[in-house]
């Protein structure tokens, strides 16, 4: 079955939120639709579609101008099986002690390790982008100076590997969520195929709010690898949500903006202990 995509970018975010619902009403209907800030520093918004059939695009080009975005730019895909093709290309990801892997390369495990398993179909934040390879060594980092922690968030956790890794190093639980019903249910599946079942409660929720959340309050980890802005939307919760003495590991910052970050947790209470560039990416340790 072919498969299109239609992309376009505006400035404004609630411009971006009502041309994604418009899409939902088109037809041919799109099987799925995206509204995105863009991860380059631009300040602009991507919105995409995926269509079974083509899409109409004068249809779509109407669309646009309403919202002042740009026309879409309409792509057939070529039939590719996702999962075979992550399989061949996501090799194994080793920081410090933790070793991620997908279930086909379960025989390279070496002894000694962290094992965390990641199914290939669930690849997000599977330790390959350099985000999550950056709190990953974070954390071999805290664990090799002895730290020793008892309650662990992991915001935005999307496939809950942190919060798994989290888990291996300490007892008790680590909370694990995020604002996205499907990534919570990823999570959970993950928890699950790697025996953490009771250890990682996995939730839908924003931030500290949740009343499960604020019940394991105040932490002395927590985890966030999201995006500048809900980061810096972050800060002044995350100070009243952690004890003194407590770190928190941030990520999905690209360089250029973390010493914007750094400023405003730096402001909240916080003071930076290290920081990490991988590629583009860039990830903070701070202590409260």
């Amino acid at each position: 079955m072919p498969t299109f995509t239609a992309y376009t970018t505006l400035s404004e975010q609630a411009r971006a939120e009502a041309l994604g619902e418009a899409l939902e009403a088109l037809e041919p209907a799109p099987t799925g639709v995206g509204v995105f800030e863009m991860e380059d520093g631009s300040g602009l918004w991507e919105v995409g579609a995926y269509f079974t059939e083509a899409p109409d695009e004068i249809a779509l080009a109407l669309l646009a101008a309403s919202q002042q975005a740009r026309t879409f730019t309409v792509s057939e895909l070529p039939e590719t099986d996702w999962v075979a093709k992550v399989r061949r290309e996501l090799a194994p990801v080793e920081a410090g002690r933790f070793f991620v892997y997908g279930s086909h390369d379960a025989d390279r495990v070496p002894e000694g390790r962290v094992a965390l398993l990641i199914e290939a179909a669930m690849a997000f934040g599977t330790g390959h982008h350099g985000t999550t390879l950056g709190c990953l060594k974070a954390l071999d980092r805290l664990l090799a100076a002895g730290a020793e922690k008892r309650a662990v968030i992991d915001v935005g956790c999307g496939t809950a590997v942190l919060a798994m890794a989290a888990a291996h190093s300490w007892p008790g639980e680590v909370l694990a969520s995020d604002i996205d019903e499907v990534a919570v249910e990823v999570a959970e599946a993950n928890v699950a195929a790697n025996g953490l079942e009771g250890r990682v409660p996995c939730l839908e929720a924003a931030g500290f709010d949740a009343a499960d959340i604020a019940a394991a309050a105040p932490f002395d980890l927590v985890f966030a690898n999201i995006l500048k802005a809900p980061l810096l939307d972050l800060a002044a919760p995350m100070a009243a949500a952690t004890a003194p003495g407590a770190h928190a590991i941030l990520s999905g910052l690209l360089n250029e903006q973390a010493d914007e970050v750094v400023a405003c947790y730096e402001g909240a209470g916080f003071r930076l202990e290290h920081a990490e560039r991988i590629g583009d990416w860039t990830t903070l340790t701070l202590v409260r």
